[in-house]
């Protein structure tokens, strides 16, 4: 990971130093689904996206930041993982310009049904950060798991309404991702995992589910 990130922001001391700190962030023990594998997931999305962006290097750039600070308080968590990139940055040398929309993409990622058309650089990031739902079902019954385990200290009721009411906002979009590519690779199968999430979230609970 520290070469991917020497290769995007460059070898200085400070660059080194923002890079061990960024890891480190990401590779914090109450981290369940949002840990390194997450980000190198991520990456590997855009890496597959990034010729759909106006700025690749941004879009990189707010992969590494998007869930740098994680403490499972949704909108919270982008807008402090926003403020550290719009911190740090510059001292690495990033232009001005690509440190603003570095932090305006991390924001987006709070909410990606605010993506307005015709955002390249926000599209390829959220269809990046969305790519794990497209995974076929071992790898999305995982990600399920994982995010139940970030979130053990919601009772299983309340926590059975609000992840479903995540998935039917989701599943209500027209489509859930924006880029070409991203629609052809992920699109059928997110909506089948999603669906077949939201079924064994409900079972059982009728009209009041």
């Amino acid at each position: 990971m520290a070469r991917r990130w020497g290769a995007l922001v460059g070898g200085s001391v400070a660059s080194g130093a923002l890079g061990a700190e960024v890891i480190a962030r990401w590779a914090e023990p109450h981290r369940r689904y949002h840990d390194l594998g997450h980000l190198t997931a991520v990456l590997d999305a855009v890496d597959q996206l990034a010729d759909a962006a106006e700025d690749p290097a941004a879009v990189r750039l707010a992969a590494w930041f998007h869930d740098a600070v994680y403490d499972g308080r949704p909108g919270w968590d982008e807008e402090r993982s926003a403020q550290l990139a719009q911190s740090r940055l510059p001292r690495c040398g990033v232009p001005a310009t690509r440190v603003a929309e570095t932090a305006r993409l991390v924001r987006l990622t709070a909410a990606h049904d605010t993506l307005a058309d015709g955002d390249a650089n926000g599209a390829v990031l959220c269809d990046a950060d969305l790519a794990v739902l497209g995974r076929p079902g071992p790898g999305y019954d995982a990600y399920a798991a994982a995010i139940r385990q970030e979130y053990a200290h919601v009772p299983d009721d309340l926590f059975r309404k609000g992840r479903a009411q995540v998935l039917r906002r989701l599943l209500a979009a027209p489509r859930l991702y924006r880029t070409a590519r991203a629609a052809g690779l992920w699109e059928e199968r997110a909506r089948a995992n999603m669906t077949a999430e939201l079924a064994g979230l409900t079972e059982g609970q009728g009209s009041a589910g």
